[in-house]
């Protein structure tokens, strides 16, 4: 038997290397907020980026996973750039702009983080509207440093995008489109958990992002939809689905929803309906929002006129209901949970402090074929 230093050793070098690129995610003043849900999803999930570390100086200190109200991650939150860098063992990959402002615009102390990232020798990922790349003092700086501007809600060249040609019917597999109430629900968290649930079932499952945060967690297949302009949208996310389809032959493809289908202020929804004519959608709902997150003077939808709305629009059957949440205690949960699968008929869960396996069995209750996918279980 080796002695524990050298078992040590041994074990370590025996682990495969983590190829993902390093990352600093930037959330000044919102990290655990709606505005911050670009940050608080890469710290729960990144199959592309390695987290190092969490700037938002309002939590300084504290744990990332537990300023979610979730595990503990070991990813610190910083109160600055320099803090950040001070904290990482070698320069990072990537700064990450990991704020969602509803402008999809910069700050002046925004850019001003940008650029000391970037005079760093750290490339920038960013999810806005406004891109880098186009910025001439953001551009010409990383000119100077030889870092890349990533800027993933870019779309292709307008001579490459794709219009709808009916191709989503040779889609021959289970999709299950994930829509809600309002924006900046947790349509894409629940996306994800899903995915990852399914397939620790055994059942083969693809996600296609619709969002900068799906596609930064790295979602194989998708687009960043609201930046696709208007008489593409539908033709990009069923070029998107089909990939997906072509490319994995899954059992079950799930589309992250976008906005709602009844908000006032987005369309989205209604893409991501049409693109990919989901069989199935699982609905995201928050109990304790009365109002829309961006827009305080509109009322929430109630679920059952979400469901309604939705199955007119699609031609399709929502199947169950995940919960949202915020502001809410696990009784309350526990309470809102029974009240709508008395009212609505449907199963209903929270995607985050439920068991996994309830997704699952939304699924396998709509579509009981999936069922010989999961493995047999021997007592």
């Amino acid at each position: 038997m080796l002695p524990d230093s050298l078992q040590a050793i041994f074990d370590s070098a025996a682990q495969p290397a983590d190829a993902r690129q390093s990352a600093i995610v930037y959330c000044e003043g919102n990290f655990a907020r709606i505005d911050g849900k670009t940050a608080n999803g890469l710290v729960r999930s990144s199959e592309r980026y390695r987290i190092l570390s969490v700037i938002d100086s309002s939590l300084a200190g504290e744990d990332a996973g537990l300023a979610l109200g979730e595990a503990a991650t070991g990813i610190p939150i910083v109160a600055d750039l320099t803090a950040a860098l001070a904290a990482a063992d070698d320069l990072p990959d990537v700064l990450i702009f990991g704020l969602a402002p509803l402008s999809g615009l910069m700050s002046e102390a925004d850019r001003r983080v940008v650029l000391a990232a970037v005079a760093a020798g750290i490339g920038v990922v960013s999810g806005l509207h406004e891109f880098l790349a186009d910025d001439p003092e953001i551009s010409a700086a990383a000119r100077a440093t030889g870092v890349a501007l990533h800027d993933i809600r870019r779309p292709r060249p307008t001579k490459h995008l794709r219009m709808f040609d009916g191709a989503i019917g040779s889609v021959d597999c289970v999709r299950i489109a994930v829509l809600g109430t309002d924006g900046a629900i947790g349509k894409r968290t629940t996306s994800t958990l899903l995915t990852k649930a399914l397939n620790d079932a055994g059942i083969h499952t693809v996600m296609v992002g619709t969002g900068q945060t799906g596609l930064m967690q790295g979602a194989a297949y998708g687009v960043a939809l609201d930046a696709i302009p208007a008489q593409f949208g539908v033709g990009e996310l069923e070029g998107a689905v089909l990939a997906a389809y072509e490319g994995e032959h899954p059992d079950v493809i799930v589309i992250e929803g976008q906005g709602a289908l009844s908000h006032p202020a987005y369309l989205s929804s209604t893409v991501v309906l049409r693109a990919s004519r989901p069989q199935a959608v699982i609905m995201q709902h928050a109990p304790a929002r009365h109002m829309l997150s961006d827009y305080p003077e509109v009322r929430m939808p109630s679920p059952l006129s979400e469901i309604k709305l939705i199955e007119l629009f699609g031609k399709t059957k929502v199947i169950g209901l995940a919960i949202n949440h915020e502001d809410m205690t696990q009784a309350e949960v526990t309470a809102a949970i029974a009240r709508y699968e008395l009212e609505l008929g449907l199963p209903a869960t929270d995607a985050l402090w439920r068991d996994p396996a309830e997704l699952v069995a939304m699924v396998t209750a709509a579509f009981p074929a999936l069922q010989a996918r999961q493995p047999l279980t021997v007592a």
